[in-house]
């Protein structure tokens, strides 16, 4: 499963907001930029009503998916001091170790810096519990501050030397829209 086949994703990101397009999904699509751009994007908001099927072949698909990226950024809103449960059952799919070989970056996002360490206390064990690689310190971004890009820039700026190289993204021939 952690094999990169040739058609798997520089960059993932896997969003666990329950509102589809939400701040979230915006925050960890900016993050993404900086990276070099998403190749693979999950809004489990347009997944939910599968989420719990563990028979859905598309979810399957979408977690061999994020498990042959070389770098996922798993952002959520922080409800009661952690992660979504939408967020857990998506990551819940995964086997052990299921996200070896990947990188991952997590981001959250909340009203106050009250719980601004949710992301290294409950986000990162998680996926580190899954076999990432998490080189990084976690980037927790206040809701009103989303849309600023100063609000990424210092995280990146120490960041940016722990991150793998990426190869350049592959040229696009088509353009799908969902």
């Amino acid at each position: 499963m952690n094999n990169i086949h040739k058609n798997s994703a520089r960059v993932a990101v896997v969003v666990g907001n329950p509102k589809p397009r939400s701040r979230t999904y915006e925050s960890a699509l900016t993050l993404a930029d900086r990276l070099g751009g998403a190749d693979l994007v999950v809004d489990l908001a347009d997944h939910a009503s599968v989420l719990f099927d563990w028979g859905s072949p598309r979810v399957t698909e979408l977690v061999e998916e994020v498990a042959s990226s070389l770098v996922v950024v798993v952002a959520s809103p922080t409800y009661k001091a952690t992660y979504t449960g939408l967020l857990k059952a998506f990551l819940d799919r995964f086997p052990h170790q299921g996200l070896g070989g990947v990188t991952a970056i997590p981001l959250m996002l909340g009203a106050s810096p009250v719980h601004s360490l949710a992301t290294e206390h409950g986000l990162r064990p998680l996926l580190v519990e899954l076999g990432a690689s998490v080189p990084t310190r976690g980037l927790y971004v206040l809701d009103s501050e989303h849309d600023r890009p100063e609000t990424y820039d210092a995280w990146f700026a120490t960041a940016q030397q722990l991150l793998p190289t990426l190869p350049a993204p592959a040229p696009s021939l088509e353009v799908s829209s969902a």
